[in-house]
C-alpha cells in the first residue's frame, strides 16, 4: 500500500462543487468513483481545497493510498480513462506516508479573470467575469495592494467551522493586466469560505467608484459589514498549492 499525491485539473462549470454531496455531481465522487474501479478501499480522498459550485482548478490536490503494483505512469493513465470530459489527472506521484494536502500546504494561489466587452462572449463566458465599461487598472491594484499582511480577515469570509481562526496571511495581491481585461493573483498561507471571490467583488466596486477606498479597507483593522457582494464563481481557478520543505504540490 502506497500514497500518492495527484495534481487534478477540471472545468467547474457542471459540478456541484469539490466536496460530496449527497447524490450531486461533485469533484470527489467522480475521482472517488474513477478510483474504486481500479481497487481503491478508503473511505474518502484527502484534497486541498474545497472549491465552490462553478470554480475551476489546474492546481487541485489529492492524496490517497492504493496497493498499485504498476508504474505510476499507467495508474495515471488508467484513471484518465475513467474520468469524465471535464476533469483530468495532470500527474501522479508517489508521497510520504502521512502528507495531507490540505493541512501541509504552506500557500494557496487564485486566479481570477474579469473580460471587457459590452456584450457577452461565448467562449469567454465560462471562465471569465463580463465588465463593462472597462476598469482602471491602476484603480484596481490601489485595491488590492492593503491586502497583502497578516489580517483578521473576518469581515471578507467566514471560517468552515464555526470558532475556528479568521486570522488569516496574504502574500500575493495583484491585477495583471491581459488582452481585454485582467486577471487578480492573490496567494496567501489559506482562505476564508469565499473570501477570494468576496475581495474581487470588492475591489471592482472600488475600481466601478461606487465603494470608496476607506470603507474598503476598514474590515482589516475592525468587524465590520461590508457592502454585500460575491464576484461570481465561474471567473475563480485554483492555480496552485505549494508544499514547503516538500515535492511541490502544483503544476506549472
Amino acid at each position: 500500500m502506497a500514497r500518492y499525491q495527484l495534481i487534478l485539473a477540471y472545468d467547474g462549470t457542471d459540478f456541484a462543487g469539490f466536496q460530496r454531496q449527497g447524490k450531486a455531481r461533485t469533484v470527489q465522487a467522480v475521482v472517488e468513483t474513477a478510483l474504486s474501479e481500479l481497487g481503491w478501499q478508503e473511505d474518502t480522498i484527502l484534497f486541498a481545497g474545497r472549491t465552490d459550485a462553478g470554480v475551476h482548478a489546474t492546481g487541485q490536490v489529492v492524496a490517497f493510498s492504493l496497493d498499485w503494483r504498476h508504474e505510476d505512469k499507467i495508474l495515471l493513465n488508467a484513471l484518465n480513462a475513467k474520468m469524465p470530459q471535464d476533469a483530468v489527472v495532470q500527474s501522479i506521484s508517489r508521497a510520504e506516508a502521512e502528507f495531507h494536502p490540505r493541512y501541509d500546504a504552506s500557500s494557496r494561489t487564485y486566479l481570477y479573470t474579469l473580460y471587457h466587452a459590452a456584450q457577452n462572449q461565448p467562449l469567454l463566458q465560462r471562465y471569465a467575469w463580463r465588465i463593462w465599461p472597462p476598469l482602471n487598472g491602476t484603480l484596481l491594484n490601489q485595491a488590492a495592494a492593503p491586502f497583502i499582511g497578516r489580517y483578521d480577515f473576518s469581515s471578507f469570509g467566514r471560517a468552515m467551522k464555526p470558532g475556528s481562526s479568521t486570522i488569516r496571511e496574504i502574500f500575493t495581491s495583484r491585477w495583471t493586466e491581459k488582452e481585454n481585461g485582467w486577471i487578480y493573483e492573490i496567494k496567501a498561507n489559506a482562505f476564508l469560505y469565499h473570501m477570494v471571490r468576496r475581495l474581487v467583488y470588492l475591489q471592482v466596486q472600488f475600481a466601478r467608484g461606487t465603494m470608496s477606498y476607506e470603507d474598503l479597507i476598514k474590515g482589516l483593522s475592525e468587524r465590520v459589514i461590508i457592502k454585500p457582494g460575491l464576484a461570481p464563481s465561474h471567473g475563480l481557478v485554483l492555480s496552485k498549492v505549494a508544499y514547503e520543505g516538500r515535492t511541490q504540490g502544483y503544476v506549472d
